[in-house]
């Protein structure tokens, strides 16, 4: 056997031993983990294919004709289409393994389909992007569903997630450059990669336990039935009477709302949608910005990616500080992310520069990755559980479309630096203003009932 071959048996076993640990093996938690590594793997090396061809490869005036072109074709379809997808997968309680496997071989087929016609970025290349982000948002709907019936023992539903995030993370990042190698061979070699990396996933996904294709115990979750109890007092602590209990729907005849007490969810649920829009916001503007307008003493490439790695680390120390958030406390920790988010967008604008740019960046990637598990803890402590499966769906939906405002506010913006970071900062503030009130009112409750307790 060569040193080659044994050292990728050491590294396989060393993948292996971390996927499986805690657990994670008996549950079936490991076979999700690395399939969402390859579906991370896969994304990338599209990614690369699409960002070479509308982006890079011709000047900026154009690459923003594109890109605008890329974003009306794609993204306004796909804004109309998420909201639908969410709750007809939401529908499918068994089949989830035959969905996934299905999104991973339709962004196999699409991947072999945009080879063909890369290297012109014709129309023809936007539909198959449309068909990819479908794809690929009914992966992640259903992915959120299928985690917390593989939770191991004794394993919070935020550690899950960032586990699961973090082998994501993991992968995009050995996925990076590899694609960057492919994409020298020739233009259409990513797109080439990413099929057999989807392909190997569609196989992935029919390997996970039986178990997430039961619906047992499950019910639909109900955002109408959340705001009525908004409304009716449950974001001040006043509860109507019943509403929201367990077991209330069956002893009233009506299915359980989204929120098991208060409505801790729905805040955290508009506080995250600033942050996923600032994300979507920066990727766009700061793509374009720093092409047009790189920062002092740096090359354009070089500005992007001192960029992309203080956003890409940003994310993984979140979602590594996230593993060890503590239940009794998210809704202070979403906001404290509003915070720091709104203060350093706010002191890029007044302060634009190299620093204060790279600050927002990792703030961004650091905030959106707290802000979410924070989110899924809330989800976790507050939903009845069955209606805690169509509660992550359903808040993913809301969240991507988030992104999408956010992306496209980016691509019409002017390109000027403080100009932008100022908008940056306004977008989180919309999300700050619209739940902090509620976040801190259930943060007081919690501490009152755990001192009463």
């Amino acid at each position: 056997m060569s040193a080659a071959q044994r050292s990728g048996g050491a590294v396989r076993r060393r993948i292996r031993r971390s996927t499986h640990a805690h657990g994670a093996g008996e549950s079936g938690l490991a076979k999700l983990i690395e399939l969402h590594a390859v579906n991370s793997a896969g994304d990338m090396l599209i990614t690369i294919a699409l960002a070479s061809t509308v982006f890079f490869s011709v000047p900026t005036g154009e690459a923003r004709g594109r890109v605008a072109l890329y974003l009306l074709v794609t993204m306004a379809p796909f804004a109309l289409l998420a909201p639908v997808i969410g709750p007809l997968l939401d529908r499918m309680t068994h089949g989830r393994r035959a969905a996934m496997a299905m999104a991973m071989l339709a962004r196999a087929v699409l991947a072999w389909t945009m080879a063909s016609v890369v290297t012109t970025a014709g129309l023809g290349l936007y539909p198959a992007a449309l068909g990819v982000l479908v794809a690929s948002k009914a992966y992640g709907v259903v992915r959120s569903a299928v985690v917390p019936r593989l939770l191991p023992g004794r394993t919070t539903l935020v550690k899950a997630n960032s586990r699961v995030t973090l082998a994501g993370l993991l992968a995009t990042a050995i996925a990076a450059p590899i694609g960057a190698g492919l994409h020298m061979i020739g233009p259409q070699w990513p797109l080439y990669g990413a099929f057999v990396v989807f392909a190997g996933g569609a196989l992935l996904s029919m390997s996970l336990p039986h178990k997430v294709d039961s619906a047992k115990g499950e019910a639909k979750a109900r955002f109408a039935e959340l705001r009525a109890a908004d409304r009716g007092g449950a974001g001040d602590g006043v509860e109507p009477p019943g509403a929201g209990l367990p077991g209330d729907g069956r002893e009233s005849g009506r299915k359980p709302g989204l929120l098991g007490v208060g409505s801790s969810v729905l805040h955290a649920l508009q506080a995250n949608s600033g942050l996923r829009a600032l994300s979507g916001f920066l990727t766009m503007f700061l793509a374009f910005l720093l092409r047009e307008h790189p920062l002092e003493g740096l090359t354009p490439a070089f500005s992007l990616g001192m960029v992309a790695v203080a956003a890409g680390g940003g994310n993984a120390l979140g979602t590594a500080l996230g593993s060890w958030l503590k239940s009794r406390g998210p809704e202070i920790i979403i906001a404290m992310a509003l915070v720091a988010a709104v203060t350093a967008a706010t002191v890029a604008a007044l302060m634009y520069g190299t620093v204060t740019l790279a600050a927002v960046a990792a703030v961004a990637g650091i905030s959106q990755a707290l802000g979410k598990l924070s989110l899924d803890a809330l989800i976790q402590r507050d939903v009845p559980e069955e209606v805690r499966t169509s509660a992550f769906a359903r808040s993913e939906t809301a969240l991507q479309l988030s992104w999408v405002v956010g992306g496209g506010l980016g691509i019409v913006l002017p390109l000027i630096g403080s100009l932008g970071m100022a908008v940056a900062a306004g977008l989180v503030l919309v999300g700050f203003v619209l739940s902090v009130r509620g976040l801190m009112g259930a943060a007081r409750r919690g501490t009152a009932r755990a001192r009463v307790a």
